[in-house]
């Protein structure tokens, strides 16, 4: 019924807008309340490696930012079933978060017809923390002086070469796969128990090389025991200038191998909360130290928006998928 007067019409007015602000009110107050409590980063990765140095730098940042203690909680093992269950069991308003890889949201679907997780349906993976290159490491006293030189031998001693992961599904074991695809070659992959291990062993000559990230084989790297002999990357890594692209080194044209790890919430989680998730690690992220840390890992800052992110997990599934289906590769 129409309101004749304008006094009544204002009134009128003002408790619509009341009652907007009202229904608006809930998200806005959580986001500006959270965290109230203890928040807890759970990770799949051992302490001590870059994966983890990351999570801890971001949790004391957000510490700071939100008045609360943030604590990582290392979870390692069990292809990181251990700490995906452990997030499962957790608080699902935002109070526990969870760091994953690329394996564990692009490659495991392909890799497992059974999951103890459904990545579309247990976590929102709500922005990326790092992108890292991988090197072809050998031996500092290796032949090898070229990825054409690498390539050349596989071709003349078909199954000889071996080349050494952790596991089998992992970004260096899948990358490695690739390179097979990508060069008509065919090796033996060795399988070590941790990534100290299998770095030593390329040291010593044991194996011909191994992919690794400037985070796990970069202390033998400088301790002169490793060499690198090219990096699977668009370009060269800015603090690798003098190591050339697979490209570049006389292997395949544009060849890639990245790791990624990505910050994970809660499936349902507010968008208010999430956004200021999201948006508080993005802050941490930019700060001065934490980007000079990053360098010192060989890790790349990877800004990404919600959309931007969902679309790049959803090519990273395919192109895994369509590596794992040719190696013909199955966990269970």
């Amino acid at each position: 019924m129409p309101f004749k007067s304008p006094v009544a019409r204002r009134l009128f007015g003002l408790a619509a807008l009341a009652l907007a602000a009202a229904g608006l009110l809930p998200a806005t107050a959580g986001a500006q309340q959270f965290p109230t409590k203890p928040v807890r980063i759970i990770t799949p990765f051992p302490v001590g490696g870059g994966p983890d140095g990351v999570a801890r730098l971001v949790a004391d940042k957000l510490s700071r930012t939100w008045g609360q203690p943030v604590v990582v909680e290392n979870r390692p093992g069990g292809n990181g079933f251990i700490a995906i269950d452990a997030f499962k069991r957790g608080s699902k308003d935002g109070h526990d978060l969870i760091v994953l890889d690329n394996v564990h949201l692009a490659a495991y679907p392909a890799l497992f017809k059974k999951l103890p997780y459904d990545a579309g349906k247990d976590f929102d993976a709500l922005l990326p923390l790092f992108k890292t290159y991988f090197f072809f490491t050998v031996p500092t006293t290796s032949k090898y002086k070229s990825i054409a030189d690498l390539v050349a031998d596989a071709k003349a001693h078909p199954g000889k070469l071996d080349y050494g992961s952790w596991s089998v599904g992992n970004p260096v074991h899948l990358g490695s796969e690739l390179f097979e695809s990508a060069t008509g070659t065919q090796m033996e992959h060795v399988i070590y128990k941790e990534t100290t291990q299998l770095y030593t062993s390329v040291s010593t000559g044991e194996l011909a090389f191994a992919l690794g990230s400037s985070a796990t084989a970069g202390p033998l790297q400088r301790a002169a025991k490793l060499r690198f002999l090219a990096v699977a990357a668009p370009k060269r890594v800015t603090a690798f200038p003098d190591v050339p692209t697979v490209g570049e080194s006389g292997g395949p044209q544009g060849f890639e191998v990245t790791g990624w790890n990505a910050m994970a919430v809660p499936k349902g989680l507010p968008d208010a909360v999430s956004d200021k998730i999201k948006r508080d690690i993005e802050k941490a992220l930019a700060e001065p130290d934490v980007l000079e840390k990053f360098k010192s890992f060989g890790y790349e800052p990877f800004p990404q928006t919600r959309e931007q992110f969902n679309q790049f997990v959803q090519s990273e599934t395919r192109r895994f998928g369509d590596v794992i289906r040719k190696a013909n590769v199955s966990l269970d």
